[in-house]
């Protein structure tokens, strides 16, 4: 069974205030204080900026987002995710912003690349989200990811 997440994962009122005036945008809460906005195509063509692909190596990432999202991280902490997977094999990407600047990434986990020690792209930026942890889970659970395996269905 395939999964794909695009999506931007922030602060639960920090991302909704900035989110509020978005065609497209349409937010959830993931638990622990966070909020995730899938990254559709009516978002995308509201926040692209005419110079085409985003400049850090993900998919879907729009033109001159990477931009906004900095923007928007004064406010708090914003993490830009993509992951594609077909039965167990696939992608990571990830990046977050915090206080205008990149702070993490753009990290990829390519396919057939094992996970570094210090966890997937997406685990990593949730952690410095603030995503906490218990047991053996990590992030990427904690933070309820796997609830859904396509992005539409997270504004279902």
């Amino acid at each position: 069974m395939a999964y794909e997440l695009e999506a931007v994962i922030g602060e639960g009122k920090a991302l909704s205030t900035v989110a509020k005036d978005l065609p497209g945008a349409r937010l959830t809460s993931i638990g622990q204080g966070l909020a995730l906005m899938p990254m559709t195509k009516a978002l995308a063509d509201s926040v692209a900026d005419s110079s085409g692909e985003g400049v850090l190596g993900f998919w879907r990432l729009p033109g001159g987002f990477e931009e906004t999202l900095a923007a928007w991280s004064a406010g708090g902490p914003m993490a830009y995710v993509e992951a594609e997977y077909f039965g167990g094999v696939g992608e990571q990407r990830a990046a977050v912003w915090d206080g205008g600047t990149l702070v993490l990434g753009p990290l990829h986990l390519e396919e057939g690349q094992a996970p570094p020690p210090v966890g997937t792209p997406i685990s990593q930026a949730l952690r410095r989200l603030g995503v906490r942890v218990s047991g053996r889970e990590d992030e990427f659970s904690a933070a309820g990811l796997d609830r859904h395996r396509q992005s539409e269905a997270w504004i279902d």
